[in-house]
């Protein structure tokens, strides 16, 4: 049974769990500001920072670099905290090893076909970073900047508005963009992120968070038997470079039906061919509601073992769920723990990846005079 989250909070601060924290109780005061603290500097002697957020009864941390989630720490059901994402402990490791850890992507989330696409006639050679493709904004993509932060306290909300400027030319794309991120804490402990941008020439955009979740707790071992809805009765097959092929295929009768929740590894080794493709799941779920003018219920994860689940809404079309395949063993997290493949998953908001070369996609281009705007919502149970 998910209990209120009130009931969970309440509970721990009675038992005497966790209760000191940011503000010093289970659940912290609403309007109390986010905690600016150093976390290492650059080899350029740029400076990062970490911002801490509590609020609802959920903890969160933020890097200056990269707009990264290095933690999230929820309450099971019987009010024990852990923390759910994947990260480091040091900025050493993020900017050497990170498979983009809890990062804020762009220009374009997930993946363009050889890093081409032509956009009013004009044709675009972006940075290629994976294989012979462009992957989450090429070799500096936003995940690799540091962002300036400006924390905010507002009524019951507390949080983080996050900005940088992209400029005309940067990774091969065209136009300066500049982007602004907010996340919002609130007080029933939600996770809200609004997406902004504008351009001053004709660009593409697809803007995302890359957490890796693990509701069990970060290292503590596998995520399939986390059970996993996804609201979507078509994907976009890959070739072998997981580009998509242009097809919005069926899930029915495969293990891509998430419709009804299933557990992540009870079809993971079916042998799909797409499957053995991505080694696992990697692919986007045209969402059945399509694009929606406010956020709309799309997923559900659930823990088990702890009782944590994780509801995401969101405006976007798609979905890309990633089942943590290409994590080896080589990275140790935040506890101390090695990340071994489906340690963790992602399942990122977007449009659809390689959507500027594919006319029948919904459109990811972004013109002067328009703001591009998107949000999704984290909703926390146990």
């Amino acid at each position: 049974m998910e209990l209120n989250r009130r009931t969970v909070i309440a509970g721990a601060a009675a038992a005497g769990i966790a209760a000191t924290t940011l503000g010093g109780t289970a659940e912290a005061a609403s309007g109390r500001k986010p905690v600016k603290e150093p976390f290492g500097t650059l080899a350029d002697g740029t400076k990062v920072y970490r911002w801490s957020l509590e609020n609802g009864g959920t903890r969160l941390r933020v890097l200056s670099y990269g707009g990264i989630v290095q933690s999230l720490e929820l309450p099971d059901r019987h009010g024990r905290y852990a923390d759910v994402v994947a990260g480091f402990d040091d900025i050493a490791d993020y900017v050497a090893k990170s498979p983009y850890f809890g990062a804020l992507i762009g220009r374009y989330g997930n993946r363009i076909g050889k890093g081409q696409f032509t956009l009013d006639g004009t044709a675009y050679q972006l940075s290629v970073n994976d294989g012979a493709n462009h992957l989450h904004g090429g070799a500096q993509g936003f995940d690799k900047h540091v962002w300036d932060v400006e924390p905010f306290a507002k009524g019951s909300d507390v949080g983080l508005r996050l900005h940088y400027t992209s400029v005309d030319g940067e990774m091969g794309y065209p136009g300066t963009l500049r982007a602004t991120v907010t996340y919002t804490l609130t007080r029933h402990g939600d996770w809200r992120i609004d997406y902004a941008a504008t351009t001053d020439k004709a660009t593409v955009v697809n803007l995302t968070s890359h957490v890796y979740w693990n509701l069990a707790g970060e290292g503590s071992g596998t995520i399939e038997d986390h059970e996993l809805t996804i609201a979507a009765s078509r994907y976009t097959p890959t070739d072998s470079g997981l580009i998509p092929t242009g097809e919005l295929a069926g899930v029915a009768g495969t293990p891509f039906d998430f419709r009804r929740a299933k557990p992540v590894g009870r079809d993971i080794r079916a042998g799909h061919e797409q499957q053995v493709l991505a080694k696992g799941y990697d692919h986007n779920w045209v969402l059945d509601k399509g694009i929606t003018a406010r956020p709309e219920h799309v997923a559900t994860l659930r823990d088990p073992r702890s009782g944590r689940t994780l509801k995401i809404a969101t405006d976007q079309p798609g979905l890309q769920f990633y089942s943590g395949n290409f994590l080896d063993g080589t990275l140790t997290g935040t506890g101390g723990r090695t990340y071994r493949q489906g340690d963790a998953l992602c399942l990122e908001t977007q449009h659809f990846p390689d959507s500027p070369n594919h006319a029948n996609f919904p459109s990811t281009v972004l013109r002067p005079g328009q703001t591009y705007r998107t949000s999704t919502l984290h909703t926390f149970g146990a």
